[in-house]
C-alpha cells in the first residue's frame, strides 16, 4: 500500500443497542475535541439527533412552498382553462367556479410537494455519495456505529472555505473517547478504495 492509501479517514465506535448510542453520542459532543463526527444506525433512533446536536431540518418548509405553488399552480391552470381560453357556462357555474377545481388543485399540491421533497431530500443528503466510503458493511444491516471524523483528509468530503485551518486530527484522542463513551469496538478505517 502506499502512504496515501493508509490515511487514516477517521474513528469508528460500535455499540450495542440504540440506548447505548445515544448515551455515547452526548458524551462525543459534551467532550467538545471534535467537531465532524456522525452517527450510523439500521433504523431510526429516538433522540438521536438531539444527543448529537442536530438543528431541524429545513425540508418540510421546501415541501409546504411546494405544496403551496403547486396549489396556486392548480387553481391558475383550471381558472385559465373555464374563464379566459375557452369560457363557457357549464351547468350554470360560474367561471370561476373554485368548488370544482378544488380536486385538481389538490392533485397538484401533492405532485409538487412529493416531486419537491425528494429532489431536495437528494441534494440535500449529497446524494449520489461518490466521496465518502462506509466504515463497515454492516452499519445499514444490524450495527450501531458513532464515526468522528479526519476534517484534513479530502475524502471525507468535508469542504472548508476561507483561512479555515484544522489541527492535527487526533486518532488515538477519539479512540480513547470512543472507548470511554461506551463503545464495545473501536478501530480507526482508512482509505482502502471504494469498496475496500
Amino acid at each position: 500500500m502506499s502512504a496515501s492509501s493508509t490515511e487514516i479517514l477517521g474513528v469508528v465506535g460500535f455499540y450495542d443497542s440504540p440506548e447505548s448510542i445515544v448515551a455515547g453520542m452526548k458524551q462525543v459532543r459534551s467532550s467538545g475535541k471534535f467537531k465532524y463526527f456522525d452517527a450510523m444506525t439500521p433504523f431510526p433512533v429516538h433522540g438521536l439527533e438531539a444527543a448529537q446536536g442536530l438543528k431541524r431540518s429545513f425540508l418540510p418548509y421546501i415541501t409546504f412552498i411546494a405544496g403551496l405553488t403547486g396549489a396556486a399552480s392548480g387553481f391558475g391552470l383550471e381558472y385559465y382553462c373555464s374563464a379566459v381560453s375557452w369560457p363557457h357556462i357549464i351547468g350554470g357555474k360560474p367561471f370561476n367556479s373554485w368548488p370544482a377545481f378544488v380536486p385538481i388543485m389538490f392533485e397538484c399540491t401533492i405532485l409538487f410537494a412529493g416531486i419537491a421533497t425528494v429532489v431536495s431530500m437528494i441534494l440535500i443528503n449529497g446524494l449520489p455519495n461518490i466521496k465518502r466510503k462506509s466504515a463497515d458493511p454492516g452499519l445499514t444491516r444490524d450495527r450501531f456505529a458513532i464515526v468522528i471524523e479526519n476534517p484534513n483528509s479530502k475524502k471525507t468530503g468535508w469542504e472548508f472555505h476561507g483561512d479555515h485551518i484544522e489541527l492535527p486530527f487526533d486518532a488515538q484522542g477519539a479512540q480513547q473517547l470512543l472507548q470511554t463513551s461506551g463503545a464495545k469496538e473501536v478501530r480507526p478505517f482508512v482509505a482502502e478504495g471504494w469498496f475496500g
